[in-house]
């Protein structure tokens, strides 16, 4: 009896657990249903922080634009981002996608087959790594667009009769309305933690934010008595002014995705100003949400270093301030090849000793490094080395030549990578500029190196000293490597000196082109090289509730922008039948001044003659463009012109100026065409009503600097 009350009992254990073993079985092999995206998806319209999809085959294609690398701008392409990462192939696949911060700048790159484009900032940035579930995530099985009817998108629209109480109130409530359309999930957290990274920016179960991520300048304690884990938390969350781009990490069993998100945690993530006068930005969280917390008030000429230690330290000398008309930051590459020979190797340091007393260098002008190259590169001593001429020529007399051959590509490869940092003194308001000294020819291939230093922004000079000799040209690699490298092919970026004897000949000349910051072409962005001119039309159908939401549209494009008297300027005129200069390009040389200026512009109210006001923009606006900027012209209308748009939209186009049209409501869409440059479909834009124009502001400079990316740097 006992043993077979023991056996029911054994066998209703054993039945137990293996019911209990299948429910778990069936458990673990319930699978995530993965929902499938086209490959022009962006992650900017996918409003989910963080999602696991499906990119069908074909997306390798020049047509889904990147922009960046490892962090990518969420206006790329998500399945041609990924493809480019290295995640997938051309045939698709599942792919696991993060939404972080906006960056301060994108580094665009070849990767994979798919080539990415360089970007100064946006707001919002995307990780890609492999399709995996994390541990305790739960991901979506329906993606949430930003572009739905639901009512966690849409907004209540604005009446027409609101004034414009004050610009930065309504910038702030037009912004948030973008943000929606952009996909970007505004959050507490982000808005209070310091530094975001994926497990405090993708929380989606945790709303209120930990009391750990307060200000930490508020609460570390001081330098000389934190501990090392505590001074990585505080660099960590630290405030990055300047605008930077990402650097590339070097190999690493990690993903490269994730091994820039943990770099940029532990406060060790190279990264650069892109290029010359660029906006500060605050922080990580605030680079996140940068159109809704823009401030005029920002300074447009910030240093770009991250604390008064990494200004110069341990200075040799008392500080010099320099020729404050020169300030640039410059890397001399230095030929130390064993074809240039001992004596010429003397002649050319002493042409570097007199470059430097020539430039004044000094804390508010010109630094100055310089990198030796042979068969590898190494720095002799970066930008914040030496703060002045005297010292600075010193320290070149002591190089000693490294030898080896003339690899000039792997040079300028090393320049792009490794030079210009924040640790080694880069500045985030002084153009980068790379002077290459070659003795003769590169014995390797310098154009892709150098491509990709000039959409870093680098400004590259060459100085060819000695051609090759007649026995030699056979083995020239690249017989034009100076043309394929240089920024631009007019002349300006290259010097031929027959001798090493005439080199002192040359010193005041290149002095000169080096400080010329108005021409040095790689230090331009979509953001700060160009003349913007506004034409408004003030017709009487517009009327004054929707005109004044037209100047709000114009204002949120504006403030886009780097606005300076070197820099992007802004200019604007109003239209009926006849025309108003409201204010020229050389009249604002502040953001703030611009925006008060878009303020007072008082309703004119009239007839339609958009033909007109387009020759009269071209006459009184873009006539007094500046040479080396680009001409944008932005045209909105309501209406069907009195005269004719072809003609002189033609005649705009042909003297270089690129033009935009948005209609809103009556406007004729055959007009819209012929007003805007070619493709049209890139530069003209509709919208029913005038409380929808600010759907086009992102889109607006998304194509601008797409199209200035894509220009041929030669």
């Amino acid at each position: 009896m006992k043993a077979t009350v023991i056996a029911t009992f054994f066998g209703v254990f054993l039945t137990c657990t293996y019911t209990a073993k299948e429910a778990t079985k069936k458990t673990k092999k319930a699978k995530l249903y993965v929902p499938q995206i086209d490959c022009d998806v962006k992650a900017g319209k996918i409003i989910n922080p963080e999602f696991i999809a499906k990119c069908p085959p074909g997306c390798q294609d020049v047509k889904y634009r990147v922009y960046g690398t490892d962090i990518y701008a969420s206006f790329s392409s998500v399945c041609n981002a990924a493809i480019h990462s290295g995640i997938i192939d051309n045939t698709g696949g599942k792919i696991l996608v993060q939404k972080v911060a906006g960056h301060s700048g994108y580094r665009g790159s070849f990767s994979n087959g798919v080539r990415s484009l360089s970007l100064p900032r946006w707001r919002e940035s995307f990780l890609v790594s492999e399709g995996k579930p994390r541990k305790g995530v739960t991901y979506p099985t329906t993606l949430e667009y930003s572009s739905s009817k639901s009512t966690t998108v849409k907004s209540e629209p604005k009446k027409p009769e609101q004034d414009l109480k004050g610009m930065k109130s309504a910038d702030t409530a037009n912004t948030s309305e973008k943000a929606l359309e952009q996909g970007d999930t505004v959050r507490k957290e982000n808005q209070t933690t310091p530094v975001p990274t994926p497990a405090t920016q993708m929380a989606t179960t945790t709303p209120t934010p930990m009391t750990t991520t307060t200000d930490p300048s508020t609460t570390m304690p001081q330098p000389t008595k934190t501990p090392a884990a505590t001074r990585t938390t505080a660099a960590a969350a630290k405030t990055r002014p300047g605008l930077h781009r990402v650097r590339d990490m070097g190999s690493s069993s990690v993903h490269p995705a994730y091994a820039s998100v943990v770099a940029a945690a532990a406060s060790v993530q190279r990264q650069e100003p892109v290029a010359t006068f660029q906006r500060a930005a605050s922080s990580p969280a605030h680079l996140a949400m940068e159109t809704d917390s823009w401030k005029p008030g920002l300074s447009l000429f910030d240093t770009g270093f991250s604390s008064k230690e990494e200004l110069n330290p341990k200075p040799l000398e008392p500080i010099s301030q320099g020729n404050q008309n020169c300030k640039v930051d410059l890397s001399f590459l230095m030929d130390g090849s064993w074809s240039i020979g001992k004596r010429r190797f003397q002649l050319q340091k002493r042409f570097l000793g007199n470059v430097a007393q020539a430039l004044g260098i000094g804390s508010a002008g010109p630094l100055m490094g310089i990198v030796q190259y042979g068969d590898d590169p190494s720095t002799e001593f970066n930008l914040k080395t030496y703060a002045n001429s005297k010292d600075l020529r010193n320290a070149i007399e002591k190089i000693q030549q490294k030898g080896g051959l003339s690899n000039v590509g792997k040079a300028l490869s090393f320049v792009n990578k490794n030079f210009f940092l924040d640790a080694n003194g880069n500045r985030g308001g002084a153009p980068n500029v790379v002077v290459v000294m070659v003795d003769g020819w590169p014995t390797d291939r310098v154009e892709e190196a150098s491509r990709l230093a000039r959409e870093s922004g680098i400004n590259i000079f060459f100085v060819t000293v000695e051609a090759a000799a007649q026995s030699e040209k056979q083995n020239v690699i690249e017989p034009n490597f100076v043309d394929k490298a240089v920024c631009r092919t007019s002349g300006f970026y290259s010097i031929n000196v027959p001798s090493w004897f005439s080199l002192h000949k040359v010193v005041q000349p290149l002095v000169k082109r080096v400080c010329d910051t108005d021409r040095l072409a790689c230090s331009k962005t979509c953001l700060n090289s160009a003349d913007i001119g506004f034409v408004i039309d003030g017709s009487s159908s517009v009327g004054t509730g929707n005109f004044r939401t037209v100047l709000q549209f114009v204002a949120n494009i504006s403030k886009e922008f780097e606005i300076s008297g070197t820099d992007t300027r802004i200019g604007a005129v109003q239209y009926t039948y006849e025309q108003r200069l409201e204010f020229s390009f050389d009249k604002h040389s502040t953001k703030q001044d611009v925006l008060n200026a878009i303020k007072r512009i008082s309703y004119w109210s009239g007839g339609t003659s958009t033909g007109a006001a387009i020759s009269y923009a071209s006459e009184q606006l873009f006539s007094k463009s500046k040479p080396n900027k680009r001409k944008i012209m932005i045209l909105i209308t309501d209406g069907r012109s009195y005269d004719d748009v072809s003609m002189p939209a033609m005649a705009a186009h042909q003297n270089g100026v690129i033009a935009y049209s948005i209609g809103v409501a009556w406007a004729a869409p055959d007009e819209l065409e012929a007003i805007a440059s070619d493709p049209a479909k890139e530069h003209s834009f509709f919208v029913d009503e005038f409380d929808n124009l600010y759907r086009y502001v992102n889109q607006l400079i998304q194509n601008i600097c797409t199209e200035f990316n894509s220009q041929p740097r030669n």
